[in-house]
């Protein structure tokens, strides 16, 4: 299934917008960003090679929350969602936004400390 990029950023922000309020309170200092496919800089960071059976959906990139120090300002984290993987996925434009939700919140996870077992269970919902 392949929609616009601007259909995809559009449900992109509604699944940001649809984290739950006690969550979105406490995000802080993070951006989103989507692309069509990751490069090899996200795959690196990923610890991920470039290979037909993995798929690099979401990547984040920053410091936690849980381990985050006040020290002024700094740089954003990043969330990156990538869009060619994501729509692979899903045969039906529900389908895409279900599985753009269940990236978003894996990501936010992360966002907040959790390991890759926790964000796959907030990913779920």
């Amino acid at each position: 299934m392949q929609v616009s990029k601007a259909q995809f950023k559009k449900w992109v922000t509604e699944a940001i917008d649809n984290v739950p309020e006690k969550f979105q309170k406490r995000i802080n200092n993070l951006v989103f960003f989507v692309e069509d496919y990751p490069n090899n800089e996200h795959l690196r960071k990923a610890k991920t090679q470039r290979k037909k059976d993995v798929l690099l959906l979401g990547l984040y990139e920053g410091y936690h929350q849980s381990k985050r120090l006040d020290t002024g300002l700094v740089f954003p984290d990043r969330i990156t969602i990538f869009k060619k993987p994501i729509e692979s996925l899903c045969e039906t434009n529900e389908k895409l936004k279900n599985q753009i939700s269940k990236t978003v919140r894996h990501e936010i996870a992360h966002h907040f400390g959790s390991d890759e077992k926790g964000a796959q269970k907030a990913g779920r919902g």
